[in-house]
């Protein structure tokens, strides 16, 4: 990619993302100009649009773009083809839509754990991939939902009632409540049911999952039955408008990941999160730096490699 130039758009904050297509872009050779808002323009009243095209003029080849807006980097990509102009641009998160290098990076650090001798197999078939946390404003999680059910996993979604999205709730579909089995007569609020089969409605924001299967929990054990693998998702007090969680100490007290509660899953069970991690609240500090469990720092390193690979094909024309 030697002569192209790679414009790193971040209109909100970021550590691992921005920082390892930065890297990706010049393991490639490629030049790199980083935009950072709080010393741009947009605090004078340049829009989004213009920011993007004066980077176009110093001869930006392709753009990566995180926004706070779901469907910014779409904005931009539109304004662009209706310029005729010839750039590639990567959605590096945008919203609470979708998060797809994190997804795909989350995938392959998966899947480097195993040995695939037949191509034609799903790759994570037959795995359990227990996601937990806040589903509500996650983008991770939808990307992730897509690429791991698109492998063969099956996908287990636990959070509260208040942070998983109603959509979500409305397309699993038969939530009725059900009878813990632990003898104390509670009710638990348990919503199990795999997608319909014959889920077809093209224009629904989990379509693209279609007969795969993806069950939503609001209790923890249960979903952790026998996993294989566990994401924790962050809690984004940042993104939440109304009091969503009594308190944080609470929040880990039924949904945090403990080694106690791995006991639960399978013996080699590995733990995922994609950062930034609050220690204490999604996992335990001692459990997330346990090297045996956690692959949090194979993350990172996956995110520099997966990068490279999206910069690199994408910016040859490659799909």
């Amino acid at each position: 990619m030697q002569g192209n130039v790679v414009a790193n758009l971040f209109f909100e904050p970021s550590t691992r993302t921005r920082s390892s297509f930065e890297l990706a872009a010049k393991r490639l050779s490629a030049d790199t100009l980083n935009f950072s808002p709080g010393i741009s323009s947009l605090s004078k009243g340049e829009t989004i649009l213009d920011t993007a095209k004066t980077y176009l003029a110093m001869g930006a080849d392709m753009m990566v773009i995180r926004h706070r807006e779901a469907g910014v980097p779409q904005m931009i990509a539109s304004e662009m083809d209706r310029l005729g102009v010839k750039l590639s641009i990567l959605n590096a998160g945008d919203g609470q839509h979708e998060h797809p290098s994190q997804g795909l990076l989350d995938l392959f650090t998966i899947c480097s754990l195993f040995d695939f001798d037949n191509p034609c197999m799903k790759l994570l078939e037959d795995k359990k991939i227990v996601i937990v946390g806040d589903i509500l404003h996650s983008r991770v999680a939808r990307s992730n939902i897509w690429s791991l059910t698109a492998t063969g996993a099956e996908v287990h979604l636990v959070a509260p009632p208040t942070l998983l999205p109603r959509l979500f709730i409305d397309f699993v579909g038969n939530q009725q409540p059900i009878k813990r089995a632990d003898g104390d007569g509670e009710m638990a609020n348990i919503l199990d049911s795999p997608i319909p089969h014959n889920q077809s409605d093209l224009t629904h924001p989990l379509s693209s999952v279609g007969n795969r299967k993806l069950f939503l929990h609001w209790d923890i054990e249960p979903a952790l039955q026998d996993a294989d693998f566990i994401m924790t998702l962050r809690l984004q007090k940042e993104r939440m408008s109304a009091n969503l969680l009594p308190s944080l100490r609470e929040y880990h007290q039924h949904y945090g990941i403990t080694r106690d509660r791995l006991k639960l899953c399978k013996p080699d069970v590995k733990v995922l999160h994609p950062g930034p991690v609050n220690r204490g609240v999604e996992i335990s500090s001692d459990l997330m730096d346990d090297p045996k469990l956690s692959l949090i720092a194979q993350q990172v390193t996956s995110g520099i490699a997966v990068r490279m690979a999206l910069l690199y094909l994408i910016g040859s024309g490659k799909s």
